[in-house]
């Protein structure tokens, strides 16, 4: 699974303003702390307007700020608003099935539903309040978790 930019960007943006729920936050402020280009974060903060997840004050002084608990919006529903499948593959999709010719036969769709399984879980079980409460992952934690297979490259 890969997410979006705009789901990227989206979830950026709900975590800024989850850390501060309290002030207004301006476009330029929001993009340029969390380097998202501002005309892309304008249609972003726009479609979370309209999901009735942040509210935008118009103004000189105006800005945006979370609306719903942070504490109460996951991290699921913020990809499927952005991207609908969970899903490595159509196949396994809820949402957006795809048909496949081998799928009486197929040997590894069992693997791919378990970890579209899997993905939902955990993404629907970490909300934006969780987000915002995550240490940042260290280069080192990256190369913990690699496994390489000499024989693969």
């Amino acid at each position: 699974m890969k997410i979006s930019k705009k789901t990227d960007y989206a979830l950026r943006a709900l975590v800024y303003l989850a850390i501060d729920t309290d002030k207004l936050h301006s476009i330029r402020h929001i993009a340029k702390e969390n380097d998202i280009p501002k005309r892309f974060l304008e249609h972003i903060m726009l479609d979370l307007k309209d999901a009735g997840w942040v509210k935008g004050v118009p103004g000189r002084d105006g800005g945006y700020r979370i609306l719903v608990d942070p504490a109460k919006l996951t991290i699921g529903r913020v990809v499927r608003y952005y991207d609908s499948m969970l899903a490595p593959i159509a196949c396994v999709s809820s949402c957006e099935y795809e048909e496949c010719s081998q799928e009486s036969a197929c040997r590894f769709r069992r693997l791919f539903l378990n970890i579209r399984n899997h993905i939902a879980h955990m993404l629907d079980n970490v909300t934006i309040k969780d987000l915002a409460n995550f240490d940042p992952v260290l280069q080192e934690e990256l190369k913990e978790s690699i496994t390489v297979d000499d024989n693969s490259a």
